[in-house]
Protein backbone atom coordinates (compact mmCIF):
# COMPACT_ATOMS: atom_id res chain seq x y z
CA UNK A 1 0.00 0.00 0.00
CA UNK A 2 2.90 2.24 0.99
CA UNK A 3 4.66 1.42 -2.16
CA UNK A 4 1.19 2.33 -4.09
CA UNK A 5 1.15 5.98 -2.46
CA UNK A 6 5.20 6.73 -3.19
CA UNK A 7 4.42 7.53 -7.14
CA UNK A 8 1.37 9.69 -6.40
CA UNK A 9 3.33 11.63 -3.37
CA UNK A 10 5.78 12.11 -5.71
CA UNK A 11 3.31 13.75 -8.66
CA UNK A 12 1.77 15.93 -5.92
CA UNK A 13 5.07 17.36 -4.29
CA UNK A 14 6.54 17.54 -7.99
CA UNK A 15 3.17 19.85 -8.81
CA UNK A 16 3.54 21.67 -5.78
CA UNK A 17 7.37 22.52 -6.57
CA UNK A 18 6.53 23.48 -10.31
CA UNK A 19 3.22 25.55 -8.75
CA UNK A 20 5.06 27.18 -6.43
CA UNK A 21 8.33 28.23 -8.93
CA UNK A 22 5.56 29.13 -12.02
CA UNK A 23 4.40 31.57 -9.28
CA UNK A 24 7.59 32.99 -8.53
CA UNK A 25 8.62 33.50 -12.04
CA UNK A 26 5.33 35.10 -12.99
CA UNK A 27 6.12 37.38 -10.42
CA UNK A 28 8.87 38.32 -10.76
CA UNK A 29 7.88 39.28 -14.82
CA UNK A 30 4.83 41.19 -13.51
CA UNK A 31 6.33 44.94 -13.01
CA UNK A 32 7.76 44.46 -16.41
CA UNK A 33 4.40 43.73 -17.86
CA UNK A 34 5.04 39.89 -17.99
CA UNK A 35 7.67 40.78 -21.02
CA UNK A 36 5.95 42.73 -24.09
CA UNK A 37 6.48 40.90 -27.44
CA UNK A 38 9.85 41.00 -28.19
CA UNK A 39 8.66 42.47 -31.66
CA UNK A 40 6.81 45.66 -30.48
CA UNK A 41 3.80 44.16 -31.71
CA UNK A 42 1.94 41.13 -30.84
CA UNK A 43 3.25 38.48 -34.14
CA UNK A 44 0.90 36.64 -36.74
CA UNK A 45 -1.11 33.47 -36.02
CA UNK A 46 1.62 30.64 -36.57
CA UNK A 47 0.22 27.70 -38.64
CA UNK A 48 2.36 25.45 -36.36
CA UNK A 49 0.08 24.81 -33.04
CA UNK A 50 3.30 23.81 -30.89
CA UNK A 51 4.77 27.36 -31.77
CA UNK A 52 1.10 28.91 -30.52
CA UNK A 53 0.88 26.91 -27.74
CA UNK A 54 4.79 27.73 -26.70
CA UNK A 55 5.22 31.12 -27.72
CA UNK A 56 3.24 32.38 -24.03
CA UNK A 57 5.58 30.45 -22.19
CA UNK A 58 8.80 31.85 -24.30
CA UNK A 59 7.72 35.18 -22.92
CA UNK A 60 7.20 34.20 -19.61
CA UNK A 61 10.29 32.03 -19.25
CA UNK A 62 12.88 31.89 -21.91
CA UNK A 63 12.44 35.26 -23.69
CA UNK A 64 15.09 36.66 -21.01
CA UNK A 65 17.49 34.29 -21.26
CA UNK A 66 16.91 34.27 -24.73
CA UNK A 67 18.43 38.21 -25.09
CA UNK A 68 21.08 37.25 -23.35
CA UNK A 69 22.63 35.76 -26.35
CA UNK A 70 24.61 38.55 -28.19
CA UNK A 71 26.21 36.15 -31.37
CA UNK A 72 25.98 38.31 -34.04
CA UNK A 73 26.84 36.05 -36.74
CA UNK A 74 24.20 33.28 -35.15
CA UNK A 75 21.81 35.91 -35.33
CA UNK A 76 21.82 37.32 -38.58
CA UNK A 77 21.78 33.40 -40.08
CA UNK A 78 18.50 32.97 -37.88
CA UNK A 79 17.05 36.06 -38.94
CA UNK A 80 17.79 35.31 -42.72
CA UNK A 81 16.41 31.98 -41.88
CA UNK A 82 13.43 33.23 -40.28
CA UNK A 83 12.96 36.18 -43.36
CA UNK A 84 13.29 33.58 -46.60
CA UNK A 85 10.96 30.78 -45.01
CA UNK A 86 8.03 33.45 -44.54
CA UNK A 87 8.20 33.05 -40.68
CA UNK A 88 9.48 36.90 -39.99
CA UNK A 89 5.51 37.91 -39.60
CA UNK A 90 5.40 35.28 -36.49
CA UNK A 91 8.77 34.63 -34.88
CA UNK A 92 11.41 37.64 -34.43
CA UNK A 93 15.00 36.57 -33.84
CA UNK A 94 14.72 36.69 -29.79
CA UNK A 95 11.05 34.01 -29.81
CA UNK A 96 13.09 31.83 -31.95
CA UNK A 97 15.67 31.27 -29.66
CA UNK A 98 13.47 31.45 -27.35
CA UNK A 99 12.04 28.41 -28.85
CA UNK A 100 15.28 26.52 -28.82
CA UNK A 101 16.18 27.07 -25.09
CA UNK A 102 11.83 25.98 -24.08
CA UNK A 103 11.96 23.09 -26.20
CA UNK A 104 15.62 22.11 -25.55
CA UNK A 105 15.85 22.97 -22.13
CA UNK A 106 12.69 22.84 -20.37
CA UNK A 107 10.94 19.84 -21.85
CA UNK A 108 13.60 17.53 -21.79
CA UNK A 109 13.24 18.26 -17.57
CA UNK A 110 9.48 17.59 -17.51
CA UNK A 111 9.64 14.51 -19.55
CA UNK A 112 12.47 13.09 -17.35
CA UNK A 113 10.54 14.18 -14.49
CA UNK A 114 7.68 12.19 -15.94
CA UNK A 115 9.75 9.51 -17.02
CA UNK A 116 10.48 9.04 -13.17
CA UNK A 117 7.28 9.36 -11.23
CA UNK A 118 5.36 7.52 -14.16
CA UNK A 119 7.83 5.16 -14.60
CA UNK A 120 6.84 4.85 -18.18
CA UNK A 121 10.59 2.78 -18.70
CA UNK A 122 12.31 5.09 -20.95
CA UNK A 123 16.25 5.28 -20.64
CA UNK A 124 17.11 8.09 -19.14
CA UNK A 125 20.14 8.56 -21.00
CA UNK A 126 18.99 8.64 -23.85
CA UNK A 127 15.91 10.91 -22.87
CA UNK A 128 19.07 13.52 -21.77
CA UNK A 129 20.83 13.32 -24.78
CA UNK A 130 18.74 12.65 -27.28
CA UNK A 131 15.36 15.39 -26.29
CA UNK A 132 17.78 18.46 -25.93
CA UNK A 133 19.35 18.06 -29.26
CA UNK A 134 15.56 17.22 -30.87
CA UNK A 135 14.16 20.98 -29.15
CA UNK A 136 17.00 22.56 -29.94
CA UNK A 137 17.24 21.80 -33.63
CA UNK A 138 13.31 21.70 -33.89
CA UNK A 139 12.99 25.40 -34.94
CA UNK A 140 15.47 24.99 -37.76
CA UNK A 141 13.78 22.35 -39.05
CA UNK A 142 10.56 23.91 -39.12
CA UNK A 143 12.42 27.08 -40.74
CA UNK A 144 13.84 25.00 -43.50
CA UNK A 145 10.46 22.69 -44.00
CA UNK A 146 8.54 26.03 -44.66
CA UNK A 147 11.69 27.60 -46.89
CA UNK A 148 11.67 24.20 -49.02
CA UNK A 149 7.75 25.01 -49.17
CA UNK A 150 7.98 28.22 -50.25
CA UNK A 151 10.51 27.59 -52.88
CA UNK A 152 8.94 24.76 -54.47
CA UNK A 153 5.93 26.90 -54.79
CA UNK A 154 7.73 29.90 -56.61
CA UNK A 155 9.86 28.12 -58.78
CA UNK A 156 6.24 26.00 -60.05
CA UNK A 157 4.44 29.22 -60.58
CA UNK A 158 7.22 31.80 -62.01
CA UNK A 159 7.26 30.79 -65.20
CA UNK A 160 3.42 30.55 -65.93
CA UNK A 161 3.41 34.29 -63.80
CA UNK A 162 6.18 35.77 -66.31
CA UNK A 163 4.36 34.80 -69.16
CA UNK A 164 0.92 36.58 -67.70
CA UNK A 165 3.42 39.77 -66.62
CA UNK A 166 4.14 40.29 -70.40
CA UNK A 167 1.17 39.52 -72.28
CA UNK A 168 -0.24 42.18 -69.65
CA UNK A 169 1.92 44.70 -70.49
CA UNK A 170 1.77 43.91 -74.27
CA UNK A 171 -2.06 44.39 -74.16
CA UNK A 172 -1.18 48.01 -72.84
CA UNK A 173 -0.31 47.98 -68.75
CA UNK A 174 2.96 48.95 -67.59
CA UNK A 175 4.53 47.26 -65.39
CA UNK A 176 2.55 47.91 -61.88
CA UNK A 177 -0.75 47.39 -63.45
CA UNK A 178 0.56 43.77 -64.64
CA UNK A 179 1.51 42.70 -61.26
CA UNK A 180 -1.79 44.48 -59.89
CA UNK A 181 -3.69 42.09 -62.59
CA UNK A 182 -1.88 39.15 -61.70
CA UNK A 183 -2.28 39.51 -57.96
CA UNK A 184 -5.74 39.66 -58.24
CA UNK A 185 -6.32 37.06 -60.11
CA UNK A 186 -4.16 35.15 -57.97
CA UNK A 187 -5.69 36.00 -54.41
CA UNK A 188 -6.76 33.39 -52.46
CA UNK A 189 -4.86 30.54 -54.65
CA UNK A 190 -1.91 30.54 -51.78
CA UNK A 191 0.59 31.07 -53.92
CA UNK A 192 3.65 32.39 -52.02
CA UNK A 193 4.67 34.32 -55.68
CA UNK A 194 1.77 35.93 -55.69
CA UNK A 195 1.48 36.96 -52.23
CA UNK A 196 5.36 38.39 -52.49
CA UNK A 197 4.10 40.62 -54.98
CA UNK A 198 1.57 42.13 -53.90
CA UNK A 199 3.97 42.85 -50.82
CA UNK A 200 6.11 44.47 -54.04
CA UNK A 201 3.05 46.60 -54.96
CA UNK A 202 2.54 47.39 -51.01
CA UNK A 203 6.36 48.77 -50.79
CA UNK A 204 5.85 50.65 -53.62
CA UNK A 205 2.48 52.36 -52.98
CA UNK A 206 4.27 53.31 -49.52
CA UNK A 207 6.90 55.10 -51.54
CA UNK A 208 9.79 52.74 -51.88
CA UNK A 209 11.14 52.45 -55.94
CA UNK A 210 10.75 49.64 -58.10
CA UNK A 211 14.11 48.37 -58.11
CA UNK A 212 14.03 48.40 -54.29
CA UNK A 213 10.70 47.01 -53.98
CA UNK A 214 11.53 43.76 -56.20
CA UNK A 215 14.93 44.09 -54.61
CA UNK A 216 13.74 43.14 -51.06
CA UNK A 217 11.72 40.63 -52.39
CA UNK A 218 14.87 38.93 -53.97
CA UNK A 219 15.78 38.82 -50.55
CA UNK A 220 12.97 37.73 -48.75
CA UNK A 221 12.91 34.51 -51.35
CA UNK A 222 16.81 33.98 -51.46
CA UNK A 223 16.44 31.03 -55.07
CA UNK A 224 18.72 31.99 -57.62
CA UNK A 225 15.92 32.27 -60.49
CA UNK A 226 13.73 34.81 -58.59
CA UNK A 227 17.28 36.79 -58.70
CA UNK A 228 18.17 36.66 -62.04
CA UNK A 229 14.53 37.85 -63.14
CA UNK A 230 14.72 41.21 -60.10
CA UNK A 231 18.15 41.91 -62.15
CA UNK A 232 16.33 40.99 -66.01
CA UNK A 233 13.62 43.74 -65.05
CA UNK A 234 15.89 46.34 -62.88
CA UNK A 235 18.75 46.51 -65.89
CA UNK A 236 15.53 46.60 -69.01
CA UNK A 237 14.00 49.57 -66.59
CA UNK A 238 17.10 51.41 -66.11
CA UNK A 239 18.59 51.07 -69.89
CA UNK A 240 14.83 51.80 -71.31
CA UNK A 241 14.86 48.37 -72.78
CA UNK A 242 11.24 46.41 -73.45
CA UNK A 243 10.59 44.69 -70.33
CA UNK A 244 7.79 43.19 -72.47
CA UNK A 245 10.45 41.14 -74.27
CA UNK A 246 13.26 40.95 -71.87
CA UNK A 247 10.42 38.78 -69.30
CA UNK A 248 9.47 36.35 -72.56
CA UNK A 249 13.56 36.02 -72.59
CA UNK A 250 12.84 35.26 -69.06
CA UNK A 251 10.50 32.73 -69.22
CA UNK A 252 12.47 30.79 -71.73
CA UNK A 253 15.27 30.72 -69.60
CA UNK A 254 13.52 29.85 -66.66
CA UNK A 255 11.95 26.87 -68.45
CA UNK A 256 15.17 25.20 -69.76
CA UNK A 257 16.78 25.80 -65.95
CA UNK A 258 13.79 23.63 -65.20
CA UNK A 259 13.94 21.07 -67.30
CA UNK A 260 17.41 20.75 -66.62
CA UNK A 261 16.88 20.37 -63.05
CA UNK A 262 14.69 18.21 -63.86
CA UNK A 263 17.06 15.97 -65.76
CA UNK A 264 19.65 16.15 -63.10
CA UNK A 265 17.20 14.60 -60.18
CA UNK A 266 16.30 11.88 -62.59
CA UNK A 267 19.52 11.31 -63.24
CA UNK A 268 20.69 11.52 -59.24
CA UNK A 269 17.15 9.23 -58.65
CA UNK A 270 18.91 6.26 -61.36
CA UNK A 271 22.00 6.32 -58.83
CA UNK A 272 20.09 6.27 -55.54
CA UNK A 273 17.98 3.49 -56.61
CA UNK A 274 21.37 1.12 -56.57
CA UNK A 275 21.55 1.00 -53.29
CA UNK A 276 18.40 -0.73 -51.99
CA UNK A 277 18.54 -2.88 -55.50
CA UNK A 278 21.33 -4.06 -54.02
CA UNK A 279 21.03 -4.62 -50.77
CA UNK A 280 17.56 -5.90 -50.91
CA UNK A 281 16.45 -6.97 -54.48
CA UNK A 282 19.64 -8.69 -55.46
CA UNK A 283 20.19 -11.17 -52.11
CA UNK A 284 16.04 -11.88 -52.43
CA UNK A 285 16.73 -12.83 -55.90
CA UNK A 286 20.18 -14.80 -55.50
CA UNK A 287 17.94 -16.42 -53.12
CA UNK A 288 14.68 -17.74 -55.33
CA UNK A 289 17.12 -18.42 -57.94
CA UNK A 290 20.37 -20.59 -56.36
CA UNK A 291 18.65 -22.09 -53.35
CA UNK A 292 17.32 -25.04 -55.22
CA UNK A 293 20.59 -25.37 -56.81
CA UNK A 294 22.40 -25.57 -53.78
CA UNK A 295 19.84 -27.65 -51.82
CA UNK A 296 19.82 -30.16 -54.78
CA UNK A 297 23.69 -30.56 -54.62
CA UNK A 298 23.38 -30.87 -50.66
CA UNK A 299 20.67 -33.17 -50.63
CA UNK A 300 19.82 -34.32 -54.10
CA UNK A 301 22.30 -37.91 -53.42
CA UNK A 302 20.06 -38.65 -50.26
CA UNK A 303 17.19 -40.90 -49.80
Amino acid sequence: MGSDLAPILFILIAGISVYWSMSVLFAQNADAKALSWASGNAPEKSKSQLIEVSRTLVHQFTLQHALKIKNKAYRKSVEHKLLTAGLSGELNVDEFIGLQILWGVMFPIVLLLLNFALSLGFPPLLLAIATPIGGLTLPHLHANTNRKRRQISVLADMPFFIDLLSLAMEAGKDFQGAVQHIVEKARGTGSVLADELGTVLRDISLGSSRADALRSMSRRLDIGEVNSFVNVVVDADATGASISKVLKDQSVQIRLERFVRAEKMGAQASQLILLPLMLFILPAVFIMVFAPVALSFMYGGQQ
